[in-house]
C-alpha cells in the first residue's frame, strides 16, 4: 500500500515536471510574422536589435516580447488652427504612417504601445502642424489654395514625426471647415464680384454701341461730303453748258456738249432749254 502510494506521489511529480518543461519549453521561442518586429524585454529592460521576421528563441519566465505592426498604419485626426486674418479654422486628417523598423527599439522604449503612439504623438503633432500651415495664409488663401496648405502641413507634420520614429507616406484632408461669418462673407463677396462683372459687361456693350454709333455717323457724313462733292461738280457743269448754249444761240458755230448724269456725250442734236424768252 505503502509503495502504492509513493508510487502515485512520483507519477504526479514527473506529470508536474514535465508540465513545467512544456511551458518553459514554449516561452523558450516566439515566431515573428512578416511585416512585423519584435522587442524583447529581460527583467523589464528593452533589448538593443529588434526582431525580425523568423523563430527567436527567448529567455523563458523573465523576458516578454513586444511585437510591432510595421506595416501601414491609418488613423483620422482632427485640428483646428487660427488663419492668418485670425479666423477659426477647423479640418480633419487621414494619416498615413508606418514605424521605421530601425528604431522600434526607441519607439517601445519612449512612446510604448501602438495606441500611444497615436494619442500621445501623432495627434498633437498633427495639431501643431496644421497650425504651422493655416497661420501662413488667410482663411480664403487656405480655402482656394488647398494643395499649398496641405503642402506645408505635410512637411511640418513629416519633420516632427520622423524625431520618433514615425514615417508618414501620406496625408489627407476629409474635411475643411470655417466658421458661419465667413461662410456668409464669401457669399457677399461672390454676389458683388458677379455684380461686378455685370457692370462691366454692360458697360462694354454700351461702349461697343456707341462706337457703332459713331461709325455710322462717320459712315453719313462722308456719303453727304461725297454728294455734296457730287452736285457741285455736276453744278459747275451746267453752269458751263448753259454758258455754251447761250452762245451758239448768239451765233456761235459749235454745237454744245450735253452733260448726262453719271458721265458726258458728246451729240450733234441740240437741246432745247427753256431759258426765258427765245426767238425762232
Amino acid at each position: 500500500m505503502k509503495n502504492q502510494q509513493i508510487g502515485n506521489w512520483q507519477t504526479t511529480v514527473l506529470g508536474i515536471v514535465l508540465a513545467i518543461i512544456v511551458i518553459i519549453g514554449l516561452n523558450s521561442f516566439i515566431i515573428i510574422n512578416p511585416g512585423q518586429a519584435g522587442v524583447i524585454s529581460i527583467l523589464g529592460k528593452a533589448r538593443d536589435g529588434a526582431l525580425r521576421e523568423g523563430i527567436h528563441l527567448k529567455p523563458p519566465l523573465i523576458s516578454v516580447i513586444d511585437v510591432y505592426d510595421l506595416t501601414v498604419q491609418k488613423f483620422e485626426v482632427p485640428a483646428e488652427s487660427s488663419t492668418k486674418d485670425l479666423q477659426n479654422l477647423t479640418a480633419r486628417f487621414a494619416i498615413n504612417f508606418r514605424i521605421d523598423p530601425i528604431q522600434v527599439v526607441e519607439v517601445r522604449r519612449k512612446q510604448g504601445t501602438l495606441e500611444n503612439i497615436v494619442s500621445k504623438i501623432i495627434a498633437p503633432q498633427t495639431q501643431e502642424s496644421f497650425k504651422i500651415a493655416a497661420a501662413r495664409r488667410t482663411v480664403e488663401e487656405a480655402i482656394t489654395k488647398r494643395s499649398e496648405l496641405k503642402e506645408d502641413f505635410d512637411n511640418a507634420l513629416g519633420a516632427r514625426l520622423d524625431k520618433y520614429g514615425i514615417i508618414v507616406l501620406d496625408t489627407s484632408v476629409i474635411d475643411l471647415t470655417f466658421s458661419p461669418e465667413f461662410a456668409k462673407a464669401v457669399e457677399e463677396k461672390q454676389i458683388a464680384e458677379q455684380r461686378a462683372q455685370r457692370a462691366v459687361y454692360v458697360a462694354r456693350e454700351a461702349e461697343q454701341e456707341a462706337q457703332s454709333d459713331i461709325n455710322r455717323a462717320k459712315g453719313r457724313a462722308e456719303a453727304q461730303r461725297l454728294l455734296a462733292e457730287t452736285l457741285k461738280a455736276q453744278g459747275g457743269q451746267l453752269v458751263l453748258q448753259k454758258e455754251a448754249i447761250e452762245a451758239w444761240r448768239n451765233g456761235g458755230s459749235q454745237m454744245p456738249k450735253v452733260l448726262v448724269m453719271g458721265g458726258e456725250s458728246q451729240s450733234n442734236v441740240p437741246f432745247i432749254f427753256n431759258l426765258g424768252n427765245t426767238q425762232d
